[in-house]
């Protein structure tokens, strides 16, 4: 099958030709999914989409028309997909559903940890000779209560991982996971009560119109004073400026964010020659108490395997007509 493969990043290539064998036809793109490039698919039977790539109605009517059957996934979220549309054109849609909520779940938690022990800024220093510890005092995470907004399959991992150091856990989920409760003394209960009483909040939902913006001036107004608030899920989830403005007056006391909700067409890229546009992440990056990597959190070895491994498998199956395990459409 010919394969047009949108955001092709370099991080990827090998375990995409790996998971292939030869077997389809793939030509890698490097530039995103857009109403202007996906004439570039034409002639392909499928193509392969990466998280900031476009599959809006638009988008999809242009792919159709060139010949496109088919769209692989390299990610768990499907939120820039219009599969209402999807469906009503036929196209089938596959994803991956479980690269590694190891490789997430342990980012989320170095953020917290660096943030928490100010190791960027400690590192800086010692590599310019001053080995002051002054403003470098951090809290002890034992014992300090945790709240994680969604105890999925990250989730519950960093529920593990926070277990160990001791702390105190609170979950909200549609769905509670008795496992949690019974194995990691996890409290579940509503939003307002897990902001109120949290002094780390980390984010593990999806996005979708429910959990836009779940993050925002009413909600960060109950949160404690000085809260650490993480989120390595996506970006929408947190209104960006209403946390400037929280961490102006220090009612946000740290911030480690691997997703941005304007990210598209600023991660992935290299921009250190070009003047940043982006005057919100731009003041961002001003505060020493907040931390940005750039949607880094799934990249390890084996969860770019994974999705390469899951990519393949959903074309091999709409080659040989079946209907595989990771099809939303």
């Amino acid at each position: 099958m010919k394969v047009t493969v949108f955001s092709a990043h370099k991080f990827e290539l090998e375990q995409l030709e790996k998971a292939n064998q030869g077997k389809h036809e793939l030509k890698f793109i490097n530039t995103y999914l857009t109403p202007e490039t996906a004439i570039l698919a034409t002639g392909s039977e499928a193509v392969s989409l990466f998280v900031n790539d476009n599959a809006s109605a638009e988008v999809l009517k242009i792919l159709k028309e060139g010949g496109v059957r088919y769209i692989a996934l390299r990610s768990a979220g499907y939120n820039h997909v219009d599969l209402e549309k999807a469906k009503e054109l036929g196209f089938r849609v596959g994803y991956v559903p479980d690269y590694s909520p190891y490789a997430v779940a342990e980012h989320t938690v170095a953020l917290m940890l660096a943030l928490n022990r100010k190791i960027v800024r400690s590192n800086n220093r010692v590599r310019d000779l001053n080995f002051s510890l002054d403003g470098l005092t951090g809290f002890d995470m034992n014992g300090k209560t945790a709240g994680i907004v969604g105890t999925g399959k990250i989730g519950a991992i960093v529920a593990k991982i926070l277990n160990g150091f001791g702390c105190k856990l609170l979950g909200f989920d549609l769905n509670p996971d008795e496992k949690m409760i019974r194995e990691y003394g996890m409290t579940y209960a509503d939003l307002d009560t897990l902001y109120e009483q949290s002094d780390i909040i980390t984010l593990h939902v999806p996005l979708n119109p429910h959990t836009h913006y779940l993050i925002n001036e009413e909600k960060i107004a109950k949160m404690k004073r000085g809260v650490m608030l993480i989120n390595t899920s996506r970006g929408g989830l947190v209104q960006t400026k209403a946390v400037i403005n929280a961490l102006k007056t220090g009612q946000v006391g740290y911030l480690g964010l691997d997703v941005y909700e304007e990210e598209k067409g600023l991660f992935f890229e290299d921009h250190s020659e070009n003047i940043l546009q982006d005057d919100t992440i731009a003041r961002l990056l001003t505060f020493s108490n907040v931390l940005v990597t750039s949607h880094q959190g799934f990249l390890t070895k084996t969860a770019l395997q994974n999705i390469a491994d899951a990519t393949i498998y959903n074309i091999d199956c709409w080659e040989t007509g079946k209907r595989g395990d990771h099809e939303l459409v």
